[in-house]
């Protein structure tokens, strides 16, 4: 018997990544999941690998797009349980405030934070029908420190989505729907280890800051997501689920 047994769940971003990992692991736990993406070979890939699944192309950015995301997924499954909301963009042109372009702070609050505000604006009418459902809305440590060596637009988008996720938590918590904030610490995905290759010892400094020495998988972060999209969450609510490997807690890391 699987942890997600009956449920339908809708996981953007999945082609790839935290993405990828959440919908393999989902599907194996006995959803029917809906791999959206912008692009259709990862995505494909993704669902052919998964148990039970589709691909779904969807601009997180595009209204239209992500309506049609949620119509193809309630008219093949019968209804929509959880919204995985882990869609997001994070471009090597995002740096200090004195660096950063409005054109590419815009482009970052138009996934990051836009994705996760029509996303939950379209999915949650259909978690609604249900009489119960989970939204996860994927946040990061970011959204609770600063950093001297700052991606502006990424940290006020996933700032954003934390505190939208608390107030649709509050408005959405006697109609049966739970709302929670999943805050990743630093994950060795393909973006991540592209962006610190790009400056010569910027890897080895970030893990002196890190208690576990280490970045974290992609699983474990899943794992996180599987945990708030199952019953066994069914009292957490609002929360701000961080899986980040005591790095929020830490002052001076062992040596």
């Amino acid at each position: 018997m699987g942890r997600l047994d009956g449920k339908v769940v809708v996981i953007t971003g999945a082609g790839g990544g935290i993405g990828r990992e959440a919908a393999l692991l989902f599907s194996g736990e006995g959803a029917s999941v809906c791999v959206a993406d912008m692009s259709r070979e990862a995505g494909e890939q993704t669902a052919s690998e998964a148990r039970d699944a589709f691909f779904q192309e969807v601009d997180v950015a595009d209204p239209n797009s992500v309506k049609a995301m949620y119509a193809a997924t309630a008219e093949r499954y019968g209804g929509i349980d959880v919204l995985y909301n882990n869609a997001g963009i994070m471009p090597a042109d995002d740096a200090s405030i004195l660096d950063t372009e409005p054109d590419a702070w815009q482009r970052v609050q138009d996934v990051n934070t836009k994705g996760v505000y029509l996303c939950c604006k379209h999915g949650i009418p259909h978690l609604l029908e249900r009489g119960s459902g989970s939204v996860i809305n994927v946040a990061s440590f970011v959204a609770l420190m600063g950093a001297a060596t700052s991606q502006i637009s990424y940290t006020a988008s996933k700032g954003a989505v934390l505190s939208m996720t608390r107030e649709l938590a509050v408005e959405f918590a006697r109609r049966g729907i739970r709302v929670n904030a999943l805050c990743p610490g630093p994950v060795e995905t393909p973006l991540l280890m592209r962006l610190f290759a790009e400056t010569p010892g910027a890897l080895e400094r970030r893990l002196q800051h890190l208690p576990m020495g280490r970045l974290a998988q992609a699983k474990e972060i899943a794992q996180g997501a599987l945990f708030l999209a199952s019953d066994e969450s069914s009292y957490v609510n609002g929360a701000t689920f961080l899986v980040d490997g005591g790095l929020t807690a830490a002052y001076v890391t062992a040596e």
